[in-house]
């Protein structure tokens, strides 16, 4: 039995993140869509061979929990049929994965001729065929209306690349920067496969089975630790859903059950409504991944992210509910759910552990935009994530973070460069500054939401909205006050105004046109007039806060 070195296994920790890393920074710097090099909505892992996590970079969180069950299943979908050198694609919502525009790249990791590892790379691409270019359609019902569905897939085998393959995945997708950024996925795997053979080399199968099992009980063991620390008992949240893109007023509920027992917790989602005929539905991974990292914000910020972290934690999401969909029902909404899933869990908790929940999140309001560019005579995507992100909610002893975004990205989504933005689309940035007075008060105050104008660049725009941030401001928690609204709205060239809804497809949108956006700020935490004053002050030399929000909220006399 291989003896476990402590310092050794620090050494084996800290080589997982900084190959993850070194994994993520490939991405970063060989991408082209400002999807990916910019905003970094993906993530890297590495796996065992079993698919258990060893470590991930987790720049988008809620993409980062997806992979490990779709690891798992891609094990048991080819048994033994995984060779060194293959190359395999996945994004099948109806397989265990979270949204079809977010495309994984899988590759086994090979020692000695023993399948020892996986190293995997997730990331949103700008278009993955379907209705509509973007991946965004809130007119779908059924996943064939959404996207191409690509199930495990080898596009190399025994590393020799599939051309029949790659041409029929590709001929199905309308962006030809979309092979690239698979490409750039398929390199960064390639990385991670080399360094975790350099380790293997270095210290050997037996230690790395042995010391990887130890860090996945020291972090079970971790993680156990903070689930003590919550009293046990059984604890209810709720969170809304608003709009599913084809009913007016529709309005669905996600009920949580939390059950704390020991070193154990459970979230049950039984009782939560029925899934839509519409836009709106999750996936189980999805929302599981929602769970994970609304609950991770709970805890010690230490604990490493492999398989043990998530031993103690049990999720039951009843398939055929909103947070499950059945197939063959439309889920690309499904990452967007987890605002209001986070909502219902930090309602559930705050009574009990009122110093480690925050206060509500801005919730998203997003827009696309596509079309051509007549000056480059190129097609375009753009999502606009400098104008989608709100403010975090306060917590005991701490503001919420200005503009950092909707909580499933917990501030690993970054804003676009602006003249990046004028380089990759036709449209020209006007405004984009934070919001005065649009954090909810409190002791300790919300994040503050953002401002952007544009202007329109292209003719017959295609514009698609999605979210629910319209609907219900971020809640404040124990005497805090809500954050503020997010709003959208057009002006065209010839003064019409058009306020779209929520989830909305509008064509043909005219070159010229004025784009508004508010992104609300996040919910505040304690009694407003119990705020700092030399605090306060300087807020409102510095435009954070209003002289008179100062005195009529905060009580501010001089």
């Amino acid at each position: 039995m291989t003896q476990i070195d402590p310092i050794l296994l620090s050494v084996y920790a800290r080589t997982f993140k900084s190959i993850t890393d070194e994994m993520s920074i490939s991405v970063e710097k060989s991408a082209r869509s400002p999807i990916l090099c910019e905003a970094k909505d993906f993530v890297t892992g590495l796996y065992d061979k079993d698919g258990n996590m060893l470590e991930q970079t987790e720049n988008l969180p809620i993409l980062a929990f997806s992979l490990a069950p779709v690891c798992r299943y891609i094990i048991e979908f080819y048994g033994d049929d995984i060779h060194p050198g293959d190359v395999i694609f996945h994004n099948d919502v109806f397989s265990m994965g979270n949204q079809n525009n977010d495309v994984a790249v899988f590759k086994p990791i090979f020692f000695d001729g023993e399948l020892v590892a996986w190293a995997a790379v997730k990331g949103h691409q700008a278009d993955i065929g379907g209705n509509v270019p973007g991946g965004y359609n809130p007119q779908a019902k059924e996943v064939w209306q959404e996207a191409l569905r690509i199930p495990p897939v080898k596009v190399y085998e025994r590393g020799k690349r599939r051309r029949d393959v790659w041409s029929l995945i590709f001929a199905n997708i309308r962006l030809e920067i979309v092979e690239h950024d698979m490409k750039a996925q398929m390199g960064a795997c390639t990385v991670g496969e080399r360094r975790v053979q350099e380790l293997l080399a270095k210290y050997g199968i037996d230690s790395f089975n042995a010391h990887k099992a130890e860090l996945f009980n020291a972090s079970r063991r971790m993680m156990e630790a903070e689930i003590a620390s919550v009293p046990n008992g059984v604890y209810k949240g709720e969170g809304e859903i608003y709009f599913d893109g084809h009913h007016e007023g529709s309005r669905f509920t996600i009920r949580v059950t939390i059950t704390v027992e020991d070193k154990n917790i459970t979230f049950d989602y039984t009782g939560t409504d029925a899934q839509t005929d519409g836009f709106v539905n999750g996936t189980y991974t999805s929302s599981a991944s929602a769970t994970i990292l609304t609950f991770l914000q709970m805890v010690n910020p230490d604990i490493p992210h492999n398989e043990g972290m998530i031993q103690p934690i049990r999720m039951i999401i009843p398939e055929g509910t909103v947070l499950n969909a059945s197939y063959p029902k439309a889920t690309t909404f499904g990452n967007h759910l987890c605002p209001p899933n986070a909502d219902a869990i930090i309602r559930a908790l705050a009574p009990v552990i009122p110093d480690r929940v925050t206060a509500g999140w801005n919730n998203l309001l997003c827009s696309l935009t596509t079309g051509i560019d007549a000056e480059k005579g190129d097609k375009y995507v753009d999502i606009g994530f400098m104008g989608l992100k709100g403010g975090s909610g306060a917590m005991l002893g701490t503001d919420g973070y200005d503009h950092i975004g909707m909580i499933d990205a917990s501030g690993g989504l970054l804003d676009q460069d602006y003249e990046m933005f004028e380089q990759q689309t036709p449209h020209l940035l006007k405004k984009h500054e934070y919001i005065r007075d649009s954090a909810g008060a409190g002791e300790w105050r919300g994040g503050l939401g953002v401002e952007t104008e544009f202007i329109i660049g292209s003719e017959d725009t295609q514009f698609v909205t999605f979210g629910d941030g319209d609907f219900e401001p971020a809640f404040g928690l124990f005497g805090g006050g809500d954050g503020t609204l997010n709003s959208i709205t057009l002006t065209y060239p010839d003064g019409t105004k058009l306020v779209p809804h929520n989830k909305d497809l509008i064509t043909g949108v005219p070159k010229g046109t004025h784009y508004h956006q508010f992104a609300g700020g996040g919910g505040g935490y304690g009694d407003p007039k119990k705020r700092d004053r030399a605090q306060l002050r300087r807020e409102v030399r510095n435009g954070v806060i209003s002289a008179q929000a100062a005195h009529d909220v905060y009580g501010l006399e001089d």
